[in-house]
């Protein structure tokens, strides 16, 4: 690590950067790094012995604006913040966007001091409003549809059959089919009725390993019979609090969205893994009280990935990219996660989909 950074009559000792939460660092007008502090180091996923023997270009993506705020900065001498920048690169480990602070040091001139926030989180918790936001509208959407659809589809179904008992064979086939076509309306109706259910959860320790053994084995029976599923599982994780059917039906509908999307492929396989990775917290629902999530659950296919048009939207409710999906799986897990306090988010790209759960554990 190199030395402190001078700053006017006061000198920034080294441990203070390193225990700032986002990366830091300065380069020179060579793009070489004259310093990176310990987030940075882990940004760059190098050392800083590794650092100062590359230039910053190096780990970006061909065209980056982040070449040009830096060039710009030590060209003006003006300080520059920019929002949601695009950094990903396979340097960088995938899909990287971050919010930049470029400023110069008026003592080194030509060096600039670069401060990032990443992104990835800060999205992902927005994300969940917006899910969460869209889940309400079903609400009230599920709630008036009970009321006001399902009593006259049974009517017209009830005609429908008086019809079937007096017609023809041609006229038959007609009744039949309008039969058929409410009971599907009634069935996309009880399952939007789900969404309206306010009432408290019922919540127990639970041991997520064991969910997901249930998981596996209904899946192993049905679905997924010809996939391999993969397990890497933290034996030492602590269980969490919450209703032990409705987690099963969380990731029963995730791995076998998993499955549908590995049909055709060559060497399937679904990974189910958990982790402990404290660090994570999230203001509660209804107060002020800031709530740990370290208990990380995910499930990772080897497929095609997710088509980019739908990644953002893809927990909002009729989202779907299958040809016959009603958009309303995604949806209800959202919910549900929601419901338990806990937060949902997708990482896809061509080759692989990981969808990552993170919950608070249980405490006595």
């Amino acid at each position: 690590m190199s030395a402190p950074i001078a700053s006017g009559l006061e000198v920034l000792p080294v441990s203070v950067l390193n225990a700032l939460p986002h990366p830091v660092f300065m380069i020179d007008t060579d793009q070489k790094f004259v310093f990176a502090n310990a987030s940075a180091e882990v940004f760059f996923q190098s050392s800083f012995t590794v650092l100062k023997n590359r230039t910053f270009d190096w780990f970006l993506p061909s065209g980056s604006p982040m070449q040009s705020l830096v060039e710009q900065v030590q060209k003006t001498g003006t300080p520059i913040n920019e929002y949601r920048i695009d950094v990903s690169s396979p340097r960088l480990g995938g899909e990287n966007w971050v919010d930049v602070n470029v400023a110069p040091v008026v003592e080194r001139p030509g060096c600039v001091v670069v401060q990032l926030q990443v992104r990835s989180m800060a999205d992902t918790l927005d994300r969940q409003l917006t899910h969460r936001g869209a889940a309400r509208t079903v609400t009230g959407l599920a709630t008036m549809l009970a009321h006001e659809i399902k009593n006259p589809l049974s009517g017209i179904r009830g005609a429908a059959q008086l019809l079937e008992t007096n017609g023809s064979e041609d006229d038959r086939t007609l009744t039949r089919l309008i039969t058929d076509e409410t009971d599907r309306i009634v069935r996309l109706v009880d399952r939007m009725e789900v969404f309206s259910d306010e009432r408290p959860i019922e919540r127990d320790p639970v041991n997520v390993h064991a969910v997901l053994e249930h998981v596996k084995t209904l899946a192993r029976s049905g679905f997924a019979k010809n996939v391999s599923i993969v397990e890497e599982y933290d034996p030492s994780l602590p269980l969490i609090l919450g209703n032990r059917d409705q987690l099963v039906q969380v990731f029963l509908n995730l791995v076998k969205n998993a499955c549908e999307a590995l049909d055709g492929q060559d060497d399937p396989i679904i990974t189910l893994k958990t982790a402990f990775r404290p660090g994570m917290r999230v203001v509660a629902q209804g107060g002020g009280e800031r709530v740990s999530l370290p208990i990380a659950l995910t499930v990772t296919d080897n497929g095609p990935g997710i088509p980019e048009d739908i990644r953002a939207y893809m927990f909002d409710p009729f989202v779907s990219s299958k040809q016959n999906g009603s958009g309303l799986g995604l949806a209800m897990v959202a919910k549900i996660i929601g419901d338990h306090g806990g937060i949902i988010s997708c990482d896809s790209q061509v080759g692989q989909s990981t969808f990552q759960v993170l919950m608070p554990m249980w405490r006595e």
